[in-house]
């Protein structure tokens, strides 16, 4: 059967004309893909779906690519598409990170052995290495989530697989690089299984001469992606590798072996797509057993956070003007400040471009307010923070102050936060500093340095989260649990991507402990109870169950703190209470 790759263009031409003044990038299109067999159109939006080539609500392709032919029968064909339905499902889809391109590029391994076009597979790391891209990445998201996922099950028959809106596992939404190993020798084979004695290996057993190995080969590197490196998937081709067909006595191909632990568990023979996917999943499992959190039902948490809480409400800006002493706003450099916040506030609401309004001289405006800022008289503090906070709106601003001597102007601009006591602190001063701290996530420029454990940045954010959480004033516990909340996402994203914490666990727990105690004293605001939930189910999610952090959880009897919560009127409608109550900290600790 004939393969072909169908591309369209959700933007309709307009990526092409405006990506390149916008993000720097000329970006030719934002691709949607399917794939073609058989007189049968399949592509990933509501889950896996079927059409008639051509007449979904996508329009026309712009391009029709051949991208080879298969002769996999249609029930093996059938049988994996089953497969990717588990993976492949309505809630795991996601623009960036888990789209249509995903499930094309891995049907299409499958069927011809041959990846789509690379500038299509690489577009979403195109468009979001760019200031613009991260800073959008919500809005867009937003804009086209009904164009890229459609309406609902596509109406013309395609195979007898039943999709499933089963759980995907994160090592397949989230693949680590990784490849088939190949060995030649008895003693590579023995240092890569080796190297897996602590977790496991499966050895596919080969030849040139093999023609049902062939129809494996797909399916046995999608594994080692999807494997990462929980596993080492080994290839021998035993035409040439006699010494280990020797020692392992194997005649036939293809023939697989699993070793878990670094001991031998199965062995079986046949071109079998589905018993070799299967029985490689079911070992990763049994090598890195499934955290019990992931039985749970949390849907708020089984997912990666993409949208930060940022605050770019711009205020009367002549008023906030006004709040600056005479002598700082009237000098050049200030004044040229003020007026660039003032044209890319008039931007928004009009015709012109912001990429065409020139920025300043940002060198000058931070030498100047370094030296400056802390002979300001304290009650003008916090307008030229919410005037700092409003200029990094501009992600060229906030790109020059990421590489700003170590964020040495923003250190300038918290200094008077960083006491340990910040009881005689101004709460207008607090509150707007907390604000730009939480618009720091809307680049990813910055939060690397808001959770390292040698960075002041992190240190002086951190103590003036931590202190605002008890605060008196709702409105600053609600900024400070938004911050509180940033860091927890940023931190569940990396964990959930198979990566380090980049929190210490001294860190998590102390923020979770700020959290809690804030949590048990919330009874006026469903707002800041709600962003305070959300931080500590993140946290809590897939923490080591023989952690601090879970032993300090079960200490303060936390679950009963929550549920509790559903008592208080002003507060008992926030669904998080459910969530994160009734079901992670009751059931999950």
């Amino acid at each position: 059967m004939d393969v072909e790759l169908y591309v369209y263009d959700l933007s309709q031409g307009l990526a092409r004309m405006y990506s390149q003044p916008l993000t720097g990038t000329q970006i030719d299109a934002i691709y949607h893909t399917a794939l073609v067999l058989n007189g049968v159109e399949y592509f990933f939006g509501q889950g896996i779906q079927t059409a008639n080539p051509g007449t979904t609500h996508h329009g026309q392709p712009m391009e029709k690519v051949h991208m080879g032919q298969t002769e996999l029968p249609n029930e093996v064909i059938e049988e994996y598409l089953g497969s990717l339905a588990t993976i492949y499902t309505p809630e795991s889809y996601d623009l960036f990170l888990h789209n249509c391109n995903n499930f094309t590029q891995d049907f299409a391994m499958f069927l011809v052995g041959k990846s789509i076009p690379e500038h299509i597979r690489n577009l979403p790391r195109t468009f979001l290495d760019t200031p613009f891209g991260q800073m959008m990445k919500p809005q867009i998201e937003n804009a086209l989530r009904g164009s890229t996922q459609g309406t609902g099950p596509g109406t013309v028959p395609g195979p007898s697989f039943q999709p499933q809106a089963a759980q995907q596992p994160r090592a397949a939404q989230h693949p680590a690089p990784a490849s088939v190993r190949n060995v030649s020798s008895l003693s590579q084979l023995e240092s890569e299984l080796a190297a897996a004695s602590n977790t496991c290996a499966v050895i596919f057993f080969t030849s040139s001469t093999c023609p049902p190995c062939k129809v494996v080969y797909p399916t046995y590197d999608q594994l080692a992606e999807e494997a990462g490196d929980r596993a080492r998937l080994i290839k021998v081709d035993i035409g040439s590798a006699y010494d280990v067909s020797m020692k392992y006595g194997v005649r036939a191909t293809p023939t697989f072996m699993t070793f878990l632990k670094g001991q031998k568990l199965d062995q079986w023979s046949g071109a079998n797509p589905g018993q070799l996917s299967g029985n490689v999943r079911m070992l990763l499992e049994m090598a890195n057993p499934t955290h019990p959190h992931r039985q749970l039902r949390l849907p708020s948490l089984q997912r990666p956070i993409s949208n930060f809480v940022t605050y770019k409400k711009v205020p009367p800006l002549d008023k906030l003007v006004q709040k600056l002493p005479a002598s700082f706003r009237e000098t050049p450099d200030v004044a040229s400040i003020i007026d660039f916040v003032k044209q890319r506030q008039s931007a928004s609401t009009g015709n012109t471009p912001i990429a065409d309004i020139r920025v300043p001289d940002l060198h000058t405006f931070a030498t100047s307010l370094q030296s400056t800022y802390t002979t300001l008289p304290s009650d003008s503090l916090f307008a030229v923070v919410d005037l700092v906070r409003l200029l990094f709106l501009d992600p060229r601003v906030s790109g020059y102050f990421a590489e700003e001597a170590q964020h040495k102007t923003l250190l300038t601009l918290l200094s008077p936060l960083s006491a340990d006591d910040l009881s005689n602190c101004p709460y207008n001063l607090r509150i707007v500093a907390l604000q730009l701290s939480c618009n720091l996530f809307s680049t990813p420029l910055y939060p690397d340095q808001l959770t390292s454990p040698t960075s002041l940045l992190r240190e002086t954010t951190l103590r003036l989260a931590i202190n605002s959480l008890l605060d008196s004033h709702s409105n600053l516990r609600v900024v400070a649990a938004s911050f509180a909340y940033n860091l927890a996402a940023y931190n569940h994203n990396a964990r959930f991507d198979g990566k380090p914490d980049p929190l210490t666990e001294e860190d998590q727990v102390e923020i979770a402990a700020s959290l809690l105690e804030a949590i048990s004293r919330e009874d006026q605001s469903i707002e800041a109870l709600h962003g305070l939930l959300f931080a500590l189910g993140l946290f809590v999610y897939e923490a080591p169950l023989d952690g601090a952090l879970v032993d300090l959880c079960r200490a303060m009897g936390v679950a009963e703190t929550v549920r509790a919560k559903s008592q208080i009127s002003a507060v008992q409608k926030e669904p998080l209470l459910k969530e994160i109550g009734s079901e992670l900290l009751s059931k999950g600790l």
